[in-house]
């Protein structure tokens, strides 16, 4: 008998997952990124490096930071609390009567030397070395990978139907993933079905898991992923470990930043390894990261590709990027190779980080809506990475 797993040989699988707000790294996320939001709102020239951890009904806020606002630490890990829906300890924590420390120290000088004191914002450096990733392609309209997009919209959902009482038996913990089979065809590949579906959701006890499969296909799963994609080889696994009430810092401890793939592209294209929560953004791991995707994106909706990575590198206190690097993967369109989509980057964007945080409006609060479900693909105004530039093309 062939298994699930044994494919034509045109044909390959791939995954990518996402978790909710409330899952216990989301938390740190969503604390990190409001006490970001908190400084700008206040002071858009903040520096901020802020992380955060938790376990139990404690919770930690700690880093470097450098403002003229006056922040609440401990008022905003509780509002963030009671925002994502932790207000009763059986769930997992409780913002009324959480333990909560704080370690906050100021940028070092050394840093800020280097970085923006006494620096026009066009001459603003980096604020690391390092390298960052951009993606894009053409299998959705969001011009993101369906794996990921997938997965993200189903936990975007859970969220949905949790706060609006659709499924009140819903508690805020919970992780998707979704396995897509692709088709190749020469240097193309094409999404064709959905192979497997995956949702642990974190449940009250008075549910059953029948229940919970039931109302999750019905509610969650149909309204999500499109009928043409499910047919029926289609394997769901539904809470695959049984019994899920207890979750969020209860179940597993949780920190900023860790999770670096559900928030960026779900496995494709690469990822340079730095994290985007509570960062200001002279932090490139943050800005150009976004600024990756908005070149990747570019060039994916002008068609000068099919799909792309494109690599930034910067060194610390430097403003010129260290290297700028384009892979079509072999889809560039007819008449152009990556020495000519990278000479296109290089005419048409301007990667500075100065520049990019101008041009992208990095300053504003923005980002404790970027903690949970993904910081791209996503429509909201404010995230102007995901607007494609009008690129200036010579005619070849």
């Amino acid at each position: 008998m062939k298994s699930a797993l044994q494919l034509d040989k045109d044909r390959f699988l791939f995954t990518s997952e996402s978790v909710t707000n409330g899952h216990p790294d989301k938390i740190c996320d969503y604390i990190s990124d409001s006490v970001l939001d908190a400084c700008l709102t206040q002071d858009p020239d903040s520096k901020v490096a802020c992380e955060s951890a938790c376990k139990n009904n404690m919770f930690m806020v700690f880093g470097e930071i450098t403002t003229n606002a006056q922040v609440n630490y401990e008022q905003i890990v509780r509002s963030s609390l009671k925002e994502i829906g932790y207000d009763n300890i059986e769930k997992g924590a409780d913002f009324k009567n959480a333990t909560i420390l704080v370690n906050v120290d100021t940028q070092a000088q050394e840093i800020a030397d280097a970085v923006h004191t006494n620096k026009k914002e066009e001459d603003i450096g980096a604020g690391d070395q390092g390298l960052m990733i951009g993606y894009a392609c053409d299998e959705t309209p969001q011009l993101m990978p369906l794996s990921h997009e997938l997965a993200l919209r189903l936990c975007q959902k859970l969220y949905e139907l949790r706060n609006n009482g659709t499924l009140s038996w819903l508690r805020p913990d919970a992780k998707t993933q979704v396995t897509v089979e692709y088709k190749t065809d020469g240097k193309l590949i094409t999404p064709v079905r959905v192979h497997t579906v995956l949702i642990s959701a974190q449940h009250s006890p008075s549910v059953t898991q029948e229940e919970i499969a039931s109302q999750l296909k019905e509610h969650v799963i149909k309204q999500v992923i499109p009928s043409k994609f499910l047919d029926e080889k289609t394997l769901y696994y539904i809470n695959p470990s049984g019994s899920f009430t207890v979750g969020g810092p209860t179940g597993d401890a949780g920190l900023t930043g860790r999770k670096i793939i559900v928030d960026t592209y779900g496995g494709w294209g690469g990822h340079g390894g730095g994290a985007f929560s509570g960062k200001d953004p002279t932090k490139v791991d943050r800005s150009a990261a976004y600024a990756a995707r908005w070149v990747a994106k570019s060039l994916v909706n002008a068609k000068l590709c099919k799909r792309c990575m494109v690599q930034i590198a910067y060194g610390i206190g430097l403003a010129e990027p260290i290297s700028i690097h384009v892979d079509s993967y072999g889809t560039a369109s007819e008449g152009y190779d990556d020495s000519d989509l990278s000479k296109i980057v290089m005419e048409n964007f301007n990667l500075k980080p100065g520049n990019i945080i101008k041009e992208l409006g990095l300053k504003k609060p923005i980002y404790k809506k970027l903690s949970a479900f993904g910081h791209f693909g996503r429509e909201e105004n404010d995230f102007l990475w995901e607007q494609p530039k009008n690129l200036k093309i010579e005619k070849k």
